[in-house]
């Protein structure tokens, strides 16, 4: 949920105990895929990161790797293909879906806020008259983000005090709209989780069902991502899992971070999957077995995301994706952060190459932060440029 690195958090210092990485068994075939994927997540364990597990697959060849622990106290290894909260990747499958109900002419994107949500976003100069769903989905609206008030994201005692407190839509509306607009509506870009779960509050005003309900039926099914959920009230994660663990301070010591309720998320980022599922999403979605050519169009057509030029220079957000430009033309992607998770993607237009990295630590350093960042980019492009 938390994508811009300056917010994150994010930083670790591991005992010498973690275990060395392990890849699925190689054979005397082993691809460069093998090697690099391997390399890649290795590295990242060396960079603090107690779990790494990363799926490439290229054409018809996946390869699989991991590194590190799933549990700093048992000491077992990261599970191949465990389950992990993609965090705001939630982003993307929500906005296929108001992407699918606009091509059945039930929805459009310059709908206003207030004709799905009457009343829903007023007051302190909030007025949902002005912001329309491609403004929701394009991170465009304007509107506070409320995680900045969510007291669980700000320490060890505030997580532990309201880990599994609940959180209707409603309520985290509320908490963004008791703040003055960042800027009017279409003028600028910014990145806020209150746009998507105002995005999942419309698709159940239009469909009379919840978005998960539809997420579920448009998108999981259909594509067989039977590992891919949402979890609703359950804190924990579905076995195998490695356990999250966040780092609220520089040279601070570890907090386990696994459980916590998920409604605090809610559309804007809630969703558990794995490597596999995920890489498949993201295949089918580029693919187009998800969205007709107009809707898929009116996804990759971007702005400028300003506030993360410092650390992604040249990023550009749709509706619900980012394309990231690299050495060979660039790559469509979206990222996702919740305490203790990360998750990282690629996947080049055609969707012939993708690639999927889930780490269980959030490191508090910023330094360190952005070599985890470089080190994820730098596979990226490796898997989307083709490079030996």
């Amino acid at each position: 949920m938390r994508e811009h690195l300056a917010r994150c958090g994010l930083a670790v210092t591991l005992a010498a105990t973690l275990v060395a990485g392990a890849a699925v068994p190689a054979t005397a075939g082993a691809t460069r895929d093998d090697r690099r994927l391997q390399v890649a997540v290795d590295d990242l364990h060396d960079l603090g990161i107690t779990g790494v597990q990363g799926l490439v697959r290229v054409g018809g060849d996946t390869t699989r790797a991991r590194a590190g622990v799933g549990d700093l106290e048992r000491g077992t290894p990261v599970p191949l293909d465990g389950h992990f909260r993609m965090g705001s990747n939630t982003k993307t499958f929500v906005s296929v879906v108001v992407l699918q109900l606009v091509g059945e002419g039930r929805l459009s994107l310059d709908d206003t806020v207030e004709r799905w949500l009457p009343g829903t976003v007023a007051g302190n100069g909030n007025d949902g008259r002005r912001i329309t769903v491609r403004n929701l989905l394009q991170h465009t609206s304007g509107l506070y983000n409320y995680t900045r008030d969510i007291a669980a994201l700000g320490s060890r005692e505030a997580y532990l005090a309201h880990r599994f407190d609940h959180y209707d839509a409603e309520d985290l509306v509320a908490l963004a709209t008791k703040h003055e607009p960042d800027f009017a509506p279409g003028t600028r870009w910014d990145y806020s989780n209150t746009n998507y779960i105002l995005a999942g509050m419309i698709i159940e005003r239009v469909t009379g069902r919840s978005w998960a309900t539809e997420v579920r039926a448009r998108v999981l099914r259909p594509l067989g991502l039977r590992r891919t959920s949402e979890p609703g009230d359950r804190p924990s994660l579905p076995a195998p899992y490695a356990k999250g663990y966040q780092q609220w301070a520089p040279g601070g010591a570890l907090t386990d971070t696994t459980l916590f309720n998920p409604t605090v998320a809610d559309a804007a980022g809630s969703l558990i999957t794995t490597p596999t599922d995920l890489a498949r999403f993201w295949q089918a979605l580029q693919d187009g077995h998800l969205l007709k050519p107009r809707q898929l169009a009116q996804l990759h057509e971007t702005v400028l995301a300003d506030t993360f030029q410092d650390f992604i220079p040249g990023a550009r957000y749709g509706l619900g994706i980012m394309f990231i430009p690299n050495r060979c033309g660039g790559y469509w992607s979206h990222g996702g952060d919740v305490l203790g998770m990360s998750t990282a993607n690629a996947v080049s237009t055609d969707g012939d190459r993708v690639a999927v990295l889930s780490l269980s630590t959030q490191l508090a350093d910023e330094e360190a932060a952005r070599a985890v960042y470089g080190r994820t980019f730098r596979l990226m492009d490796d898997v989307i440029c083709g490079s030996a």
